[in-house]
């Protein structure tokens, strides 16, 4: 099967915990998809050309609208496909907070240990580039020496996912498996990828483990490769499907055909600049154009977004 404009393309490289989280999603869903891989760090030129500045991973291309953070790649998917739904236990507004809470101090507790324990596993090139990212020093010596203390939030972190699963449900929400699953699992498949030994806490804890491995046993669907080049070639031969719609609850007045600038307001603060196509409480799309891919409409959430008049 080849690449077409109504393909679900995934920018993305295999060791990125992120990246993890969607494809869990893909496997809950069965869908095809194509994995567009990218560096690991900077340059990403093709990448920029897409998002017009944002470069983390991973962002989804469906024909010329662009999706970045998995935030709102997740939410998309869902609209476009949504049996079997991602929402399986009464969390469809909480699923999308807990995200906040896996993405952030969990996930911070898991870089801790992670390169704390293996200070030296992506080298020095990765380390200055994660230091341009987050705007403060990719210390792993610090990392290194504060190791044991993040240990101990990493087994709080797993003691809860412990909690939920305890009265003997497969998954987090239930008998099925969803975004709270993926929420939680790519953490756990990051630390295994790279540092096995910091899973003692979790493998210890029955219920934990076996649903590890239950999470593990989805899969990620079906998945196929595709160039770089290919990818933007998609783009520049489609037209976004995102219709302008005008939120009348923007809190600051925003309306389509303004010109916007959005960025993250944790770490990646890279602005992207663009006309406003659409907005509501979790969603933001706009307009932009490059040379190698024209037209394209890019999207991002709120929450974990800041969006400025131009």
């Amino acid at each position: 099967m080849s690449a077409d404009a109504s393909s679900i393309i995934l920018h993305q490289y295999d060791i990125s915990p992120f990246s993890e989280k969607v494809r869990v999603v893909f496997g809950i869903k069965g869908l095809d998809w194509f994995a567009c891989d990218e560096p690991v760090i900077m340059p990403k030129p093709e990448l920029v050309a897409l998002t017009g500045g944002y470069r983390k991973i991973p962002v989804m291309q469906i024909g010329a609208d662009i999706y970045c953070d998995t935030q709102i790649i997740i939410r998309e998917l869902e609209r476009r496909f949504p049996k079997p739904s991602i929402f399986t236990g009464g969390d469809k507004g909480l699923g999308w907070g807990m995200g906040l809470w896996t993405d952030r101090s969990f996930f911070m507790a898991a870089v801790a240990v992670i390169f704390g324990n293996a200070p030296d596993a992506m080298g020095e090139d990765f380390k200055a580039d994660r230091t341009k990212l987050m705007g403060r020093p990719f210390d792993t010596e610090a990392m290194k020496a504060g190791a044991p203390l993040m240990a101990e939030q990493l087994r709080a972190n797993f003691g809860w996912l412990e909690e939920q699963l305890a009265d003997g449900r497969k998954f987090l929400m239930g008998e099925a498996p969803g975004i709270a699953d993926a929420n939680a699992y790519y953490n756990l498949a990051f630390i295994r990828w790279i540092v096995p030994a910091a899973m003692k806490s979790a493998e210890a804890m029955p219920h934990l483990a076996a649903w590890e491995k239950r999470v593990t046993a989805i899969g990620h669907g079906n998945r196929q490769e595709i160039s770089r080049d290919a990818a933007l070639d998609i783009a520049k031969s489609a037209t976004s499907i995102e219709v302008v719609k005008a939120d009348p609850g923007e809190p600051n007045g925003l309306k389509p055909g303004d010109k916007v600038t959005v960025m993250a307001d944790d770490y990646g603060r890279d602005p992207i600049a663009g006309e406003l196509v659409s907005s509501s409480a979790q969603h933001i799309a706009l307009k932009r154009s490059d040379p190698r891919v024209g037209d394209v409409v890019v999207h991002f959430p709120r929450a974990g977004f800041l969006v400025m008049r131009s």
